[in-house]
């Protein structure tokens, strides 16, 4: 028998040191920042939110919401469908340390610098961190619970990385890789895979074997009820080195199963075991989406035309001349020999 539902109530959240306001709503629980630690203040806003919750609902104006309020809500409700939930996951909890107790109002381009400068991290980082809190707030809006769109100023975007892998260096990853006991099957295959195709973390982790065509000799990285997205994944053709690898793999596992998997189950992410073996290989500044750097690197210097390379990793061609074109040995070519 389901529990009486006892309607909304004040507790003390002592990861938050902060006193919130708990109650169910359409079977789910939910909760609100009172935006102080005292219990006095926090009965008196306590007791203002339950009467604004009996005038009639409509927009509010942003010095009546709580950034927390507007995060947690993003969070139930858009956190779920999101193509890389983890985003939110990592992002949120920074940002509602920073704003707890702040309203929307709060939400200016000095408080957007100044929470630069507190978080201390790359402008990478701070940029995606702001760009949920983005997100969130324009979520609020269009769902109508603010009345105002209130614009968030991010960082400026760092330069793209020029980092990725020559063959040496590939050698002595996959090296590292296979001496680990626990990761010696699912971790170089991720890694051929990523060299391979060229593909994001996210695509070859959820990668199942019934995408995998291997008689073709094609990949269909769309999965079922995906949202499409800009990050485009479309399809690409098998190289024969990473066909016999595949073919070995799925002969280890079910044929409905995840291409990246250990003891039959998906392997979650990769970046703990990737991680390690870069550092029993001696590589610095190289995470997963190196291997992608990499696959476009060594596409332009092999001369490969824009317009199959772009299509071929499920990029633009503007963005790969943009980050990989000076790989090209015919870039400024041109220009050059017109001297």
């Amino acid at each position: 028998m389901p529990r009486r539902n006892q309607g909304p109530r004040l507790r003390w959240l002592k990861k938050r040191s902060c006193y919130y306001i708990n109650w169910t709503e359409g079977g789910r629980s939910r909760q609100r920042s009172t935006g102080t630690a005292s219990r006095e203040q926090a009965e008196i806003f306590f007791a203002e939110w339950l009467a604004g919750r009996q005038r009639s609902s409509g927009p509010r104006h942003p010095s009546e919401v709580l950034v927390t309020d507007v995060l947690t809500e993003y969070a139930d409700e858009v956190g779920p469908g999101m193509v890389s939930p983890e985003r939110a996951r990592y992002a949120i909890p920074p940002l509602a340390t920073y704003f707890e107790g702040r309203r929307l109002d709060a939400v200016t381009p000095s408080a957007c610098r100044d929470y630069a400068a507190w978080r201390a991290r790359s402008s990478g980082t701070v940029r995606r961190e702001l760009g949920v809190l983005r997100a969130a707030l324009n979520h609020a809006h269009r769902e109508m619970r603010v009345a105002v769109q209130i614009p968030v100023v991010l960082p400026q975007r760092p330069p793209p990385r020029d980092r990725w892998l020559t063959r040496s260096e590939v050698a002595r990853l996959l090296a590292a890789a296979r001496s680990s006991p626990k990761a010696r099957f699912h971790l170089p295959l991720f890694i051929l895979v990523g060299l391979y195709t060229g593909k994001r973390k996210e695509a070859i982790l959820s990668l199942r074997w019934p995408q995998v065509d291997l008689a073709e000799g094609i990949i269909d990285w769309e999965t079922p009820g995906r949202r499409i997205t800009n990050k485009r994944r479309g399809r690409s053709r098998i190289n024969p080195k990473l066909a016999a690898h595949l073919a070995r793999a799925k002969g280890r596992s079910s044929d409905l199963g995840y291409v990246i998997s250990y003891a039959g189950r998906p392997v979650k992410d990769i970046k703990k075991g990737f991680a390690a073996a870069c550092e029993v290989a001696g590589l610095e500044g190289v995470t997963p989406h190196v291997l992608r750097h990499t696959c476009a690197t060594w596409l332009m210097q092999r001369g490969v035309s824009t317009w199959e390379a772009a299509g071929y990793l499920g990029m633009s061609e503007e963005t790969l001349l943009k980050v990989y074109g000076h790989h090209h040995p015919d870039h400024q070519r041109s220009a050059a020999s017109a001297f």
